[in-house]
């Protein structure tokens, strides 16, 4: 595969990666499989998807012992990345709060390390800022963590431009995550989708400013998630039905009516997709990569098919035709969350 380099960490990695959230929680948690999603990153590593996202979050850590077990013995190939400073409440109904204390982050680690099976994590990030306890604190106990020799590199995610500079100038931020695809552009610098309140601790940063040219000026990987719009854009969903644990049957943009108008938006990726003898995920994807050489998605999947085509998407090539059809899709309804 095509490969990106992950910032400045000397690592370089198959400019897709893999996300590996939707193996646990979040989407259609009635069709878990252990053992195919298994299979899947194994496969993903087969193909030199070899970097790969989890949480300690993700069904309270039960995606990082996933992860864990599907490496075993192939630790090498792979680039690992996890997160700490969510904390689940209630698993069923994803209740969840914030914590950036460093006395937190310095138990975390420890108990992801544990569960991914591994004595040291390539990239680490701050899932979310806490409101509560100074960005400082919180990124020095993270920086004491590279010097502990327990993590490689540092990421942030969901932050905004000003939250990724005074982190910078205490340990450099190797790597940005943050939600960006055709349905969603605020990482570029646009109005920000996400909302905030107590029932969205795991909502991003409003007004995060042009965090995907920050990561450029600053020797920086920009990793986006939700690339494919959870789904959306991959033009495979039509109904606004989903199982009562699956994220999307609350989310505003999937409710009936906002999906029905957001359709509006697969239609002009389909268009584009028809023209180049390709799927509309691939584009979907390669309009992602296409927002800099340092853009290195990472679509979640727990089907095997669908990790070959996501891979593929790196063989897309869009032209300047293509990339001005594909601004012009008009924006989404609703908010992230």
């Amino acid at each position: 595969m095509l490969t990106r380099k992950l910032g400045n960490t000397g690592y370089e990695v198959g400019a897709v990666g893999l996300g590996c959230m939707g193996m646990s929680w979040a989407y259609q948690e009635s069709s878990r499989d252990d053992d195919r999603s298994v299979d899947v990153i194994r496969a993903a590593l087969d193909l030199g998807v070899g970097f790969l996202d989890t949480a300690d979050i993700y069904g309270d850590g039960h995606n990082e012992r996933l992860v864990g077990r599907a490496i075993a013995g192939r630790r090498s190939e792979v680039v690992l990345a996890t997160k700490a400073g969510l904390v689940v409440d209630d698993l069923p109904t994803k209740a969840m709060h914030r914590d950036g204390s460093p006395a937190h982050i310095a138990a975390a680690v420890d108990e992801s390390l544990r569960r991914l099976g591994t004595d040291v994590i390539d990239l680490y990030y701050l899932h979310r800022i806490d409101p509560a306890v100074p960005l400082a604190e919180t990124w020095g106990a993270m920086a004491e963590l590279v010097r502990a020799g327990k993590v490689r590199h540092l990421g942030m995610s969901e932050v905004s431009v000003a939250e990724a500079e005074q982190a910078h100038r205490i340990h450099p931020v190797a790597a940005i995550q943050s939600e960006l695809s055709l349905w969603t552009r605020d990482a570029l610098g646009g109005v920000d989708t996400a909302v905030a309140g107590p029932a969205a601790a795991g909502a991003g940063q409003a007004g995060s400013g042009d965090v995907v040219r920050w990561c450029a000026d600053n020797g920086a990987a920009f990793v986006p998630f939700a690339p494919l719009g959870r789904g959306f854009l991959t033009g495979t969903l039509h109904s606004a039905t989903f199982e009562g644990s699956d994220f999307r049957a609350g989310s505003p943009r999937f409710q009936r009516d906002a999906l029905a108008a957001n359709l509006r938006i697969v239609d002009v990726i389909r268009a584009v997709a028809d023209r180049l003898d390709a799927t509309p995920a691939q584009v979907a994807i390669a309009w992602v990569l296409a927002q800099g050489g340092h853009v290195i998605p990472v679509p979640g999947t727990k089907n095997t098919r669908y990790l070959r085509e996501n891979a593929a998407a790196v063989d897309v090539v869009l032209t300047e035709a293509d990339l001005a059809a594909l601004a012009d899709a008009p924006p989404a309804t609703g908010s992230r969350y």
